[in-house]
């Protein structure tokens, strides 16, 4: 294991994991909440919500494999087992032994299979516009990975119209967060060496149903979603847990509302902290 401060912004840290070299980031003091972006994306999703998380928590944000600077596993894997041990063997390389996880899109779906994988981990299960369960409507990023006659185009171009036209389909109706830096950042990452097969892979991995088991998540949990995603039964389907829904929002809620994502993950935390330590006091 090796870790070094060198990367494109002054706080960037690279650390090797399951011969990955993994980008990530780490800002504050406090309970530790790790952050994970969805398909397509990057720990960038994040840059606002871990500004105002670390401001009373220890927030860890990564890229997860196959996205921003991590880039893809050589090996090809992108099976949802296989990320949550990765990101398992992340946070124990820092030598975290107990955190909340929060997750986005994809990241969601990571973080509650984390949750199960790692009871005695995870303190604290957070959902934004998670995916899991199989009548989960797809992105149109998705789609198109999937699509037999695009895939071999997908690999080795990606027009920026392209990744306007997803970024724009995935926020509310209301949005104006996609801009020409939005825009330029997402689409400069997609197509680092790499990253475009690796979402091409992943979009065509077969993934396990394993939605029956979420009844057997025992941690805390907060859900959050928009009122226009659908497919969602977490709130459901998790005994104890609590839900909030945003009215106007896409699937980006990170992006399109930090503030009100960081206020309830913070709120969330703050709500479990007695518990926390006292799971933390059992574990070894």
């Amino acid at each position: 294991m090796t870790d070094s401060t060198h990367g494109s912004d002054p706080d960037s840290r690279f650390i090797s994991v399951d011969g990955l070299r993994v980008h990530y980031k780490r800002a504050g003091t406090g309970p530790v909440v790790v952050l994970l972006h969805g398909s397509g994306s990057s720990m960038h999703a994040f840059d606002s919500v871990a500004a105002r998380l670390a401001q009373a928590s220890d927030v860890v944000r990564l890229d997860l494999p196959g996205f921003g600077l991590t880039g893809p596993r050589p090996d090809r894997d992108y099976r949802i087992g296989t990320y949550v041990a990765t990101v398992a063997s992340f946070m124990a390389a820092l030598n975290v032994a107990h955190y909340t996880v929060a997750g986005n899109s994809l990241g969601g779906n990571l973080a509650w299979n984390l949750a199960l994988s790692h009871p005695g981990r995870v303190d604290g299960l957070v959902l934004i516009n998670a995916t899991g369960y199989p009548e989960k409507t797809l992105p149109a990023g998705l789609r198109l990975a999937r699509n037999p006659l695009l895939r071999p185009l997908l690999r080795r171009w990606l027009p920026r119209s392209a990744t306007e036209r997803s970024l724009r389909e995935a926020v509310g109706q209301h949005s104006k967060i996609v801009d020409d830096a939005m825009v330029d950042r997402v689409h400069t990452l997609m197509n680092r060496p790499g990253n475009r097969s690796a979402f091409v892979d992943l979009a065509n991995t077969d993934q396990p149903d394993r939605s029956s088991l979420i009844k057997q998540i025992a941690v805390p949990a907060l859900v959050l979603r928009s009122a226009s995603i659908d497919g969602q039964h977490f709130a459901r389907d998790i005994s104890g847990s609590h839900e909030m829904v945003h009215a106007d929002g896409g699937h980006l809620l990170p992006e399109e509302d930090p503030e009100w994502v960081a206020e309830a993950i913070g709120e969330f935390m703050r709500s479990i902290a007695g518990v926390s330590r006292r799971r933390q006091g059992d574990q070894p």
